[in-house]
This record gives structure tokens, sequence and C-alpha cells, in this order.
């Protein structure tokens, strides 16, 4: 039977060794680590990324920094080294328990000298202190005798992408201890690390400590007898200068407040911090195993990226598990992750927002530099908030040619996308001090930007925004993208009712925040109506909604027309190509009217949905379009869509069926499922002082349970099926 907390691998393909390492990446919000084997194999990509430490990778983007790797492990088994590349693999089985996020691994192997052992891993990262690690290793000789040997190193000359960003400052032994102390060569983050072993429960075994620079390390050698387990642990602390003063004591310190063999005791509290997680997050479904699992393996995944003690982060499209995207954030925290957040755990939503409220100073040299206004957020934002959307990028059909990155010019739609978020969260949680005394200052200020980037045309007497790029981006340089052109709309009649709220709310803020961004009555008067005269397009005689300026003279063409295949339509057609067509990566419009339901009438949806959907990459193009695809089509009374789009970002990294898990979990497509199961199966909706369902549950779905916040008041809905009930 199919234990529906863990995921599970019983034969080990070398060729899916990246994917697993995703997908089984541990992480406590502090520290992501990839699921590597403790010992070395071959093409494995050892990677532990800590939230918020950047450094510049030349020539053209900020990156995560690779710190040291807290899991390795050097194995001598009477002279041979362990490796799953070498000698017989007798039995496998590895497992993340998504309830406490331990990784364990339980293998019998025969050397190629034929000495067969059982060895067994286990490891986790602490929930209940972020900066502490623990890793066990049981070994069982089965038909030898003879010394075994472990080392376990802490690395200073891990690299990121193949280039060093960490410079060597100290290492040393302490005690029982080792430890080691670097600095990100340009941002000048200093980190510590400091690890301590245990043999059977004891500190007290053969040791050799060897010093060797950038390389602190410690071995213990054990004779080891025909069928008697030898257990072997390691405890390993992370700081740096983000999280205190001097990284090296507080490492060294938490190692030395730990009671003598603390393992059981440790796990205990992990697995306690844990319960706490799920009794507030997990979503229950009854009739669809594969759902169930892939919704809490999704829900997994977004709580070990969520920083719950930082509030100068974000949750990047990769979370922590992953080189893809250099670890920069997008639009994909706000409008995907994020809810997942707000309606369950709103206190780390209120970091992840105060992470843009703290970082407005780089929004407001963006929109200097673009000759505008006010606050322009980022399309891809690090560790200050600053553009780090790469301008040039390898081509990979052609390693010698650069392809030009233009998102970071003219995708500017993330600015709303802000302030949707923000408004989601107060209307969501009633914090009033919050968007007094951060919320309020981020939607005005990206209100002024948006008032100098419109575009007045004297022939139509309308405002009109050209050269931009919407959430679907196989289409750049287009004019008057509906969503970016109505989410211009909504915010800036947003930034006006929030100013009138902010002034009888709060008088002596109100006047305060309005002289620090200069804006006045008759700012406000301007706000509006400029608001009314942006150009909107609206519905033609079939119904429909141009995408863009001249979308419907595009080269018509429909998804299916490319079918099989295993790639996306622009790898296909190519940029060029893809850019003359009609083929969309994701639907703007549908994503337009899921998150402006109020505009648009039930037969305008159908007529979209109907026209967009067969027009739209959903199989290969991007992650983030079938969760939406799934909660527009439950709204429509499409179940059989629902499902299969469901389905599609439900499989997207749990089955790689994109092929590109191995770059990191797509987080967005993880937020995305549990809105898919929420909002669309479930069919929660918020008006503006209530909540209430219109649940449209799959056939075979018998139940579905979850939990949500409102108003400081944890909420539950739990919705059965007609059969289940009878």
């Amino acid at each position: 039977m199919t234990d529906l907390w863990k995921i599970t691998e019983t034969i080990f393909d070398p060729k899916r060794l990246p994917h697993y390492e995703t997908a089984l990446t541990q992480g406590n919000g502090y520290l992501g680590t990839r699921g590597t084997f403790d010992e070395y194999y071959p093409g494995e990509q050892r990677t532990t990324f800590v939230h918020g430490v950047f450094d510049d990778v030349p020539v053209v983007f900020t990156h995560l920094v690779n710190f040291p790797d807290w899991t390795q492990l050097d194995i001598s088994l009477v002279g041979e080294r362990f490796s799953l590349a070498e000698g017989k693999l007798l039995d496998y089985h590895r497992e993340l328990d998504l309830r406490s996020a331990l990784l364990t691994r339980k293998v019998r192997w025969e050397s190629p000298l034929g000495r067969v052992s059982k060895l067994e891993f286990f490891r986790y990262p602490s929930l209940a202190d972020p900066h502490l690690m623990s890793q066990m290793v049981l070994i069982t000789p089965e038909n030898y005798e003879g010394e075994i040997l472990i080392t376990s190193r802490l690395d200073a000359g891990t690299d990121t992408m193949r280039y060093q960003q960490w410079q060597w400052l100290e290492q040393g032994v302490a005690g029982d201890t080792i430890y080691l102390r670097m600095q990100t060569k340009t941002t000048k983050i200093e980190a510590a690390l400091a690890q301590k072993m245990l043999v059977n429960g004891s500190p007290d075994f053969k040791k050799d400590l060897p010093n060797i620079t950038k390389m602190p390390s410690v071995s213990a050698a054990v004779l080891g007898q025909k069928g008697e387990q030898i257990r072997f642990e390691y405890f390993t602390t992370i700081y740096t200068s983000r999280d205190c003063d001097n990284p090296k004591d507080q490492a060294l310190q938490c190692l030395a407040g730990l009671q003598n063999d603390p393992g059981e005791g440790l796990f205990e509290a992990n697995q306690q911090a844990w319960q706490k997680e799920w009794e507030r997050c997990d979503i229950l479904v009854e009739g669809d195993d594969e759902a169930q699992l892939a919704l809490r393996f999704s829900i997994y995944h977004l709580l070990i990226a969520a920083p719950r003690h930082d509030e100068r982060v974000n949750i990047g499209a990769k979370t922590l598990s992953g080189y893809g995207y250099h670890g920069h954030a997008f639009w994909d925290t706000e409008i995907f992750m994020l809810p997942f957040f707000t309606f369950t755990r709103p206190e780390i939503a209120k970091n992840l927002l105060s992470y843009r409220y703290h970082n407005l100073p780089g929004a407001r040299e963006k929109a200097l530099e673009g000759g505008f206004q006010g606050a322009q957020f980022p399309w891809e934002s690090a560790g200050d908030g600053r553009e780090v959307t790469p301008t040039w990028v390898p081509d990979p059909a052609d390693r010698k040619s650069l392809i030009r990155i233009w998102t970071g010019d003219i995708e500017i739609h993330i600015s709303s996308d802000i302030a949707f978020a923000l408004v989601q969260y107060w209307r969501l949680s009633g914090d009033d001090d919050f968007m007094v005394q951060r919320g309020a200052e981020v939607i005005l200020d990206s209100a002024k930007f948006w008032a100098s980037r419109l575009e007045w045309n004297p022939q139509t007497r309308q405002y009109h925004l050209s050269d931009v790029i919407g959430p679907d981006e196989y289409h750049d340089h287009v004019d008057d993208n509906a969503y970016t052109n109505y989410l211009t709309r909504w915010h800036l009649h947003t930034a006006v009712a929030l100013a009138e709220w902010l002034k009888s709310h709060d008088a002596q803020a109100a006047s305060h925040l309005f002289a620090q961004l200069s804006i006045n009555e008759q700012t406000l008067s301007n706000w509006l109506t400029m608001a009314d005269q942006v150009f909107c397009p609206l519905e033609n005689q079939e119904g429909l909604i141009e995408q863009f300026a001249g979308y419907f003279e595009r080269t018509n063409g429909l998804a299916a027309d490319f079918d099989p295949r295993t790639e996306s339509i622009q790898a296909i057609l190519g940029i060029e190509g893809a850019n003359a067509s009609q083929i969309l990566k994701q639907p703007d419009i549908m994503m337009l009217m899921y998150m402006l339901p109020e505009l648009f009438d039930q037969e305008t949806i159908q007529a979209n949905y109907d026209y967009y959907t067969p027009r739209t990459d959903l199989t290969f193009g991007s992650s983030l379009g079938p969760s939406i695809q799934a909660i527009m089509a439950t709204r429509l009374g499409s179940q059989a869509d629902a499902y299969e789009n469901f389905m599609r970002a439900a499989r997207a990294d749990i089955e790689d069926v994109r092929g590109n898990a191995g770059d990191g979990i797509h987080g967005a497509s993880a937020g995305g499922l549990w809105q898919a199961a929420v909002f669309g199966f479930g069919g929660l909706r918020i008006d503006q002082d209530r909540w209430h369902i219109e649940p449209h549950l799959p056939a075979h779905w018998q139940r579905l349970r979850f939990k949500f916040m409102w108003r400081g008041q944890e909420q539950l809905v739990d919705i059965r099926s007609q059969e289940k009930k009878s």
C-alpha cells in the first residue's frame, strides 16, 4: 500500500539522479539541501543554499551561493571505498518522509572484493532549530571484519556553476568540533560552519582531525565485527553575518549546547515542529492517492522554502532546490506561492511581503533608471531587490551565440502583481497595522510608477502601454497587453481607495506618507482620471478579448498541431517563430479573469476559455499555466479539463513530466496546485467581508478537507461527495 506521506525510490537509476536530487530536497525555511547521496557519486549536483546569501557570478548575474556540503562522507570498508558506482547493489530503498523532512536510505552493497555490508543513512535539517542539521549512518558488516573508516569534511572549495564564490578566512578545532569561516567574494557575507561527530553515541573514539587548508575534517576508525552494527552521527550548524555578529561563535555555541547522545531528542523536537505545520497546512483528499501525495509533496516544498525568521528574503522560482534561475524571485512568489501562505501561514506571508517593502530602494532605482517616477519592481530580484535579470544568456542550441533577454526591461506587470498580493493578504488577515506601516507605501509608490509609465494617445483619447511582455513570454515587444493594462487600471483605482482609507484610519500616518511620496489630492484625482482612461480591450462580436494589440492577426495555429512532441512550441518554432504565431506559453486572458473575476460575466469567460485553451502550450509551455486553467475549468463546469490540468501541475516535479526537474522545484506550480485544489475543486471564494465555497470535486474524489485563516481565526472546510454522504 502506498504511504501517502512518503516519496519513495526503490530502484536506483543513475539517469534519474538529477530528478531525485530535486524531489528529495530537504529544508527548514533557512536552508535547502539537494537530495544527493551521502557519499560521492559521479555527475551529482551537491548543493546547499541558504536564504539571502547571494554573490556575483561573472559576468552577468548574481546567484545563491553553494555552501560547503554538510552531508558528504567518505566511507572506507577495510580499505575499499563505498560507492554505488562500483561493486554490486544488492538492495536499495530511499525515501523522504514529508511529515518530518527525514531522508532515509537503506542499501546492501557488495564490494569489488566480495565484502557485503548493510548501510543505513538518515538525515534532516531541523525545523525546530533552523541552524542545526543531523545525520546518522549505521553500518553492519555481514561477511567480514576489519577497520571501518569514515571521514567528514567542511570544504570551502565548493563552487556555484563552476565558479568559487567563497573566500576562506579561518578554520580550526574546538574540543571535539571542527569549524570553518568563509566570506563571499563580492557581497562580503560571512558564514561559519561547525560539526561534531559521535560514534555509538559517544564523542570518545579513535579519531583524526586533519587540518587541511580550506577543508577541516574529522575521521573515525572503528573495528567492524561481523553482524554488529556501528552508529556514526554528525551534527552540523550554519550561521551567517545576516543572522548574527559573530557566526563562528554562534555555530560553536550551538553544538556545545547539545546534550550527550542528543539524536533522539533533536529529532523529536523536529517532528513536533513539523506536526504543527501540517496541522495547519495539510490538505486531505480521499479517493485519489496520486493527487493526495502530489499535494503533500507540493506543500512540503513550499514549507521548506518558507522564511520563518527573516523578512528580507523571498522564495526563488526554483525555491532552494536547484540552480534554475539562480535563486532569483519573480512574480511566481506573489501570485502563485504566496496565496498558500496568506491563507494558511499569514506570518510567513507577512515576511515575504516585507521583503518587497524593504527593497523599495531598488524598485525606485529601477524606475529612475528608466526615466519614470515611483517604484518599479524588478522582474528578477535577489538579495537587495535590484534588477538582476541577465541581459544576455548563451543560446542552448549554439553556445557560441547569445540570446537577448528582454523580461528585465519590459515585463513590467510584476509591480501590480505585488500590489495584488498585498491587498489579498490585507483582506484575509485584517492586518491594518501592516498596511499602514508597509503595504500602503509599496502600493502607492508603484502607482506613481504606472502614472508615469502610461502613454497618452490624443487620437484614441486613452492611455496605452507599448512595448511590453505579458505573462505569456512567447510574445515580446507587444502593445496593450490586456493583462498588464487591466492590472494597471486596477492598481490605480486600488491606490486611490487605499489612500482614502488611510486618511480616515490614520490621518497622521497618511499625512506623513503622502508628504514622503509627494502625493496630494490632485495626484489622487489624476490617478482616478487616468485609471478610467486606460485602454482595456473589450469583447469583440465573438465575446473575445484580444490578448494584445494585433494578436488576432498573428499566424493562426493550435498547440495540438505540433503533437506528439517532447518539447515546447518555442523550441520547435524558435523564438521568432513562436512570437509570430498565436501559440501561447500561458494564456494571459485566463490569468486576468482568474485574478479579477468580477469584471467578466460567465459567457465572456467561457468564450475566451474556448478560444485560448487550444492555443496554449499547456504541456511544455509555462509550468504556471495548468493550475490556473484547472481553476477556470472548474468555474465553467468542465471537470474533465480541470482534472487533466490539475494533474499536469501535480506531475511536474514528482514525475518530472517536463524533463527539467533537475533544475529545481517549480515553486509556482507547487503553489498553483494548492490553489487549484482549494479555489478550484474546493470552490473557496473571498468577497469583501466574507468567504463561501462552491465546490466542484472531481467525480472520483470522495472528500476534500483543508484549513485556512480568516481574520486571525482558523476555518475548516470539509467537503464530501454525494456518494460518500450516502
